[in-house]
């Protein structure tokens, strides 16, 4: 992954169909940073991706070219974009600290779910569950071992968090 850093990459998983994208920003044992690029040059916030299961990460011409025009735009990938990855503590830690509301996903890529953090422990992960319409809608657990993906600072996200009542955020 070293070879990597800074530069556009996609990230495919045994088990998983969705391929990401996006600018290697740091990687640990368990984690990986990527700053998104979901389409065309387009850049869109972080996703955290779980190390595990990864069938291969790849680097091609068109990669390359992406990758140039994106900087040509003025887009830059600096060292205020590193958060810690350690562990799941550190990142959810840091992510409710820094931008409070972000999206996580299991194996499956059919759903994803919105919220704030509310506990993380060694059992469980629990957030308030933030709606399409950017209301908080109670507390949904998951499994810690079960997140695959953590997205934040996106397009959408933040949409969704100019909706929500100051007293909510």
């Amino acid at each position: 992954m070293e070879q990597y850093l800074r530069q556009l990459i996609e990230i495919a998983f045994l088990d998983k169909k969705e391929i990401f994208t996006g600018f290697l920003i740091d990687y640990s044992d368990d984690w990986i940073l990527l700053r998104n690029n979901p389409v065309d040059f387009v850049l869109d916030g972080f996703v955290i991706l779980k190390n595990k299961n990864i069938e291969s990460v790849n680097r091609d011409p068109d990669l390359a070219f992406t990758e140039k025009v994106i900087r040509m735009k003025g887009l830059k990938i600096n060292s205020d974009d590193i958060i810690p990855i350690k562990d799941l503590a550190s990142i959810m830690n840091f992510i409710a600290q820094n931008y409070g509301v972000f999206q996580i996903a299991k194996k499956s890529s059919k759903s994803a779910y919105l919220g704030k953090l509310i506990e993380l422990n060694d059992e469980e992960l629990t957030i308030d569950f933030l709606d399409t319409r950017g209301q908080f809608g109670g507390d949904l657990a998951f499994n810690p071992e079960k997140i695959r993906v953590i997205e934040f600072d996106t397009d959408y996200i933040n949409s969704l968090k100019l909706v929500i009542p100051d007293d909510q955020k």
